[in-house]
């Protein structure tokens, strides 16, 4: 066993025998006493119900308009790009700056994005089909650098919300906020684009990104930690917080688990084309398709607050990895609608029991010096891995077919689950207290 798993489950039992002592046991909602955790877990919901929003309602009008899968794929690409070669620089700085500064002054910036895209896709601005596709493009390019920076920003301001004995409640309680974003921003999407017209949608989104500017300027920012290392260059100190999660094995397996289920397994990106080709539902029913999983995430999540996965958590997310893979497999060979919803509430059931344990994991192992560089490599494999997972979809939807190449992907995510438990089998049966 790695001395580090080790370390990390005396960690939380300790703490779990501490907090007993004084509450045998704790209660399910003891997160939302703290109101700026409140706030925040409030604002990280509305920001990405609104970036959903605005994700969805992009892609479908680029569908209707191309009828091209690479122009879905390359929407992911535009993203990811950007904050990949901007993070661990996000990272640094969250570590060094005002965190919540970074997050406003980002935050200002997408918003000046999502502004153009209203004035850009309006009647009366009178762009052709290429106008308005280097003009979605220029700014989904623009909100990649901005999330660069606001991303580990906000992952590493969020552990000291609360207090540490309370990690596992409040990663609970933040990724259901999460994941009610997701699930109302897609559902909103498909309907207020159906209803409303798209310039109108946009609009919306504005102003729920304004609505979480409001609530950041409501926490007050943490103590920026001292650093051992104030005189080391920026290049030297961002190679100390990828070492950090590369020996560190219980972060490395977990976030790659996620990486590679994600980028091979996800069918996010291809959902426009089930919804007009395969399915044939229309915007309404791509609406539904996409809020799915996220459905199946927050209702699994209301679960987990009263039965936490950290009793055997390794065994769990394997198997959580797995039924996602297999979920993707169901979902591509269906032809019913019905169906097909269901496959997608599996995937985002599964999908969120490794969010709660990877969260944890990282919440408990990291040192408060190193958390917006830790967040920032975290968020080069995970939160990247959706948008290069939509241009991989989109490159093998367009080379194999639409349905072929979802396929491919959830057994590619087979093999990994068999991969990673066959070189860490040693700890499939952890059992982790907390």
């Amino acid at each position: 066993m790695d001395w580090r798993w080790y370390f990390f489950i005396t960690h939380i039992t300790v703490n779990r025998m501490n907090t007993s002592e004084t509450n045998p046991k704790q209660s399910p909602y003891v997160a939302l006493k703290y109101p700026q955790f409140v706030a925040y877990i409030f604002a990280n919901g509305l920001f990405t119900m609104g970036l959903l929003m605005q994700e969805v309602i992009l892609g479908y009008e680029l569908y209707k308009i191309t009828h091209d899968p690479l122009a879905l794929g390359l929407i992911g690409l535009a993203e990811a790009l950007p904050y990949i070669s901007l993070a661990l620089f996000g990272g640094y700085f969250a570590d060094r700056r005002d965190k919540k500064v970074i997050m406003l002054v980002s935050l200002f910036v997408i918003i000046l994005g999502s502004i153009t895209l209203v004035w850009a896709m309006s009647p009366a601005a009178g762009f052709g089909v290429t106008q308005k596709l280097w003009t979605v493009y220029g700014t989904v390019i623009l909100v990649g650098f901005s999330k660069g920076f606001y991303s580990p920003a906000s992952s590493s301001l969020n552990p000291f919300l609360v207090p540490k004995e309370i990690f596992g409640n409040a990663a609970t309680w933040a990724s259901s906020l999460w994941q009610a974003g997701a699930i109302l921003g897609p559902g909103f999407a498909g309907f207020l684009y159906a209803y409303l017209g798209l310039t109108n949608t946009l609009c919306f989104v504005v102003g729920l990104l304004i609505v979480v500017m409001l609530l950041i300027t409501t926490i007050t920012s943490p103590p920026i930690p001292e650093q051992n290392e104030a005189k080391v260059d920026i290049f030297t100190s961002l190679k100390e917080g990828i070492k950090f999660v590369f020996s560190t094995k219980i972060i490395l397996y977990s976030i790659s688990l996620d990486l590679f289920s994600v980028l091979f397994g996800g069918v996010i990106a291809l959902l426009p084309i089930f919804a007009e080709d395969v399915l044939k539902v229309g915007a309404e029913g791509l609406g539904l398709l996409r809020a799915a999983p996220s459905i199946g995430a927050i209702s699994t999540m209301i679960l987990m607050v009263y039965f936490p996965p950290l009793k055997h958590a390794w065994r769990n997310l394997l198997l959580a990895v797995g039924g996602f893979g297999l979920a993707t497999l169901v979902f591509a060979c269906s032809t019913n609608f019905a169906l097909s919803i269901v496959a997608l509430f599996c995937t985002g059931a599964f999908d969120s029991v490794s969010v709660v344990i990877r969260q944890t994991i990282l919440r408990f192992f990291t040192p408060d010096e190193m958390r917006g560089r830790v967040a920032s490599v975290n968020g080069i494999f995970v939160s990247s891995s959706n948008e290069l997972g939509a241009f991989e979809s989109g490159v093998l939807a367009k080379l194999m077919g639409t349905v072929p190449s979802v396929m491919f992907g959830g057994a590619m995510t087979l093999i990994i689950v068999c991969v990673v438990w066959f070189r860490s089998k040693e700890n499939f049966n952890m059992k982790i207290e907390h």
